[in-house]
């Protein structure tokens, strides 16, 4: 595997990302989650997205792909790996939405394309990357509130808000990834908040791929 090739390829399209809000519908009118995971030993890549209305937040539609993993996890290129299954996903779902959110990094990656900033420029679609972990970068400690934040800043420059949703649980990474302005990723994430750590896009996708309880109940009332 060429990874000079990728890391170049990875430097282009990190250029072309949009900071900026450009939202087409604004405020959204249907808002997505995305998820990826692996499935027998990575063998398998899942991918999940989620449709929830916007302002109700309420489930419209979800769908889950399922197909071979094509690369080896190699840190720093994970996005290349995860990102046929997000576009096979993406190509299941019955409407498109306004804004998507990724449970990844954005911007906020050693070379600025994380899977969120990524899957954004391939469909050219307003996404935000919310992530669990820290890929890169320096921040101050956060207090203990809910709502405490801090800039994620590499090399001088900021890449992500780090963010605490709720007490007692880590923070958040909030970042750009695309056709999304860092302090407007963090305002649509807190607009989507529900009581929970994760805002409902990702949490809801991270439910349906992994059949959480709180999904197959769902499922069981027939919604």
């Amino acid at each position: 595997m060429d990874l000079a090739a990728l890391r170049e390829q990875q430097l282009d399209l990190a250029a072309k990302v949009i900071r900026e809000d450009r939202l087409d519908q604004d405020p959204p009118r249907l808002i997505a989650g995305a998820d990826v995971g692996f499935e027998q030993s990575g063998d398998v890549t899942r991918a999940a997205f989620v449709l929830l209305s916007y302002p109700s937040l309420d489930l419209v539609e979800y769908q889950v792909a399922r197909m071979a993993t094509a690369m080896p996890y190699i840190p720093g290129f994970l996005s290349f790996r995860e990102y046929p299954a997000l576009l096979e996903a993406w190509s299941m779902l019955s409407q498109k939405p306004d804004l998507v959110f990724v449970d990844g990094h954005g911007i906020s990656h050693p070379r600025r394309l994380g899977v969120a900033s990524h899957f954004g420029l391939l469909v050219d679609v307003p996404t935000i990357g919310v992530a669990k972990k820290r890929l890169c970068g320096k921040f101050a400690p956060l207090g203990d509130e809910p709502g405490a934040r801090a800039p994620l800043m590499d090399k001088g420059e900021q890449l992500a808000w780090v963010w605490r949703s709720k007490k007692r649980c880590n923070p958040l990474f909030v970042s750009t990834g695309h056709r999304v302005s860092l302090d407007g990723a963090l305002t649509w994430v807190e607009r989507c908040m529900a009581g929970y750590r994760l805002p409902e896009p990702t949490r809801w996708a991270d439910a349906v791929a992994s059949g959480r309880p709180a999904f197959k109940r769902l499922q069981a009332i027939g919604r």
